[in-house]
């Protein structure tokens, strides 16, 4: 998505934790020592951070000193960081000779337990816990959501518990970086949840062929992060890169088959990330186009308009809808991705003079008031029905909603706001959000990485992320001013976009150190609503300390 037509649109987990029980001192992150009641030996803590007190409690935040005099622990340095930490005196705990994770191997939590005692070189167990084991279990009555979770390390044993397993996984997380950031978990109870729901990185694979292996690699490294979204975009002018039985054709020389889609859906649910499929329309559709040229759209004087098929026409339907039934089963997730943005026929200056025949559709279909626009309105709310059909909640991209038609956009399609930076007018986001819709922050100010940096677009840093953006900031740098309608309620999250304009520009090994940063900041403005408690220094050197 961009400028002009998205030129600028713009073992399963890493292997065990070495030197978990460490006694390295972490000196540049500041970190002190104390006292081994066990053994008397130095181990590392994390420095203290700024106070964030719970109310009522005294709940600390990320590692807040408390002010009594006691030997209390400090939290441990993570990413994203810990949200309230309540410290107490005692040893804290690491995994030891005879430590095991223990869990119901038989129920909800056998991957889990399983996954973390690989990491950690432990055994697993059923039954009850005992003095140094690491124990997990769903706990229904607890708070915070399906994500939270709590971690308490208490008299030699750490258990970690939530409302459901993705956040007893997500403790499992905490476990595996408190060991790499400081030897062991701090003596404590941490409650931790996401701030938003929807956390993420999002793939163009459409323009450049992406393996399966380097997807999965991403993937381990959103789940240590705490991100639970993976958009795959696999359909675009330059390529389609999925299998396709009903349609083969239209499929690039190089392609994931089914296959290799179900082992990353499958590890994907292992991690609790959902990947959400995007099939653009009507716009960003030449790779079917070059198999079906009849559904090509042209103006008046017979001008091909790239990627846009006809929508007058019902075969441009009829595919879509086909590739949309064939695929959904392939990706069991809550969504679906209709695209909808740059749709060309509407960024000319009359699009009714242009297109006779998409005016025509629109007067039959709604009426002799109706426009191109309305016509555009009504694909996106038909594919959004299709979308439901199918048991997805439907998401678009914010140029594809347009106000002021005889059809109004479906209010349920969740709204993925990337940019006004296109040649026509984009609406601002504070006007989707005063309509009651809820939208999901994909800003190309901050959160696009475009391959070759077309058209203005440079490769984003962490460090501006970090120190900058905001979920309320959903276009440019000035986040909407009235927060009452960016809270987590309606601006669920976001996600950090790869874009592959210019395919050859850099190499998979490349793209994926240069959106290792960003993501680890995105992760911690998404996770955690306060102001960073480190430095980008400081969050850089912890990131290369924990492998992220």
């Amino acid at each position: 998505m961009g400028l002009p037509v998205r030129a600028a649109k713009a073992a399963i987990l890493r292997g065990g934790i070495a030197g978990a029980a460490a006694t390295v001192v972490l000196i540049g992150l500041g970190c002190q020592q104390t006292q081994s009641t066990n053994n008397g030996s130095g181990s590392p803590r994390a420095p203290s951070l700024p106070t964030r007190h719970t109310a009522g409690s005294s709940a600390t935040h990320a590692g807040t000193a408390p002010t009594s005099t006691a030997p209390h622990s400090a939290a441990p340095r993570t990413i994203p960081s810990v949200r309230d930490f309540t410290p107490k005196s005692g040893p804290g705990w690491k995994p030891g000779k005879n430590s095991r994770v223990v869990a119901d191997l038989k129920g909800p939590l056998a991957d889990e337990a399983r996954m973390i005692a690989d990491e950690l070189g432990l055994r697993t167990a059923s039954g009850a816990p005992r003095r140094g084991d690491l124990s997990l279990a769903v706990a229904p009555g607890q708070g915070g959501g399906a994500e939270a979770y709590r971690l308490t390390v208490r008299k030699g044993a750490a258990r970690v518990t939530g409302p459901a397993t993705a956040g007893v996984f997500y403790g499992t997380r905490t476990v595996k970086q408190a060991l790499r950031s400081g030897g062991k978990l701090p003596e404590g109870v941490i409650d931790d949840r996401p701030g938003r729901s929807q956390r993420g990185l999002n793939l163009d694979i459409a323009r450049k062929f992406y393996t399966a292996s380097w997807i999965e690699a991403r993937l381990r490294e959103m789940a240590d992060l705490k991100l639970n979204q993976l958009g795959l975009h696999f359909s675009d002018d330059q390529g389609f890169r999925i299998q396709s039985d009903t349609n083969p054709e239209i499929v690039s020389p190089q392609h994931l088959t089914k296959a290799q889609v179900r082992r990353i859906v499958a590890l994907a649910g292992q991690l609790h990330i959902t990947v959400v499929p995007e099939i653009d329309s009507p716009g960003h559709l030449g790779a079917v186009i070059r198999q079906y040229p009849d559904l090509q759209l042209r103006n008046a004087g017979g001008t091909s308009f790239q990627g846009d098929v006809d929508i007058s026409k019902p075969g441009s339907a009829r595919i879509v809808d086909q590739l949309m039934r064939e695929y959904a089963p392939l990706f069991p997730g809550r969504y679906w991705h209709l695209g909808a943005d740059e749709y060309l026929a509407l960024t000319v200056k009359d699009p009714e003079a242009s297109f006779p025949q998409l005016e025509a559709a629109a007067k039959r279909k709604y009426g002799s008031q109706a426009t191109v626009q309305d016509l555009a309105t009504g694909w996106l709310n038909d594919r959004a029905a299709v979308a439901r059909s199918l048991g997805k909640e439907p998401k678009a991209w914010n140029d594809g909603f347009f106000s002021g038609g005889v059809i109004t956009p479906d209010k349920n399609i969740e709204v993925e706001y990337w940019t006004g930076r296109t040649r026509w007018s984009a609406r601002p986001p504070v006007e989707y959000l005063r309509e009651g819709r809820n939208v999901v922050n994909l800003n190309s100010e901050y959160l696009y990485y475009v391959l070759g940096e077309p058209n203005g677009f440079y490769y984003p840093t962490g460090k501006r992320i970090y120190d900058e953006w905001t979920p309320g900031t959903l276009r440019g740098t000035q986040p909407v001013s009235d927060k009452k309608l960016t809270g987590p309620s309606r601006v669920l999250g976001g996600r950090f976009a790869v874009w592959s304009d210019q395919p050859e520009a850099q190499t998979e090994q490349q793209v994926a150190k240069g959106i290792r940063l960003p993501l680890a900041a995105l992760s911690q403005r998404l996770w955690d609503p306060g102001t960073p408690p480190l430095s980008w220094a400081d969050f850089t050197r912890l990131a290369n300390r924990l492998g992220v």
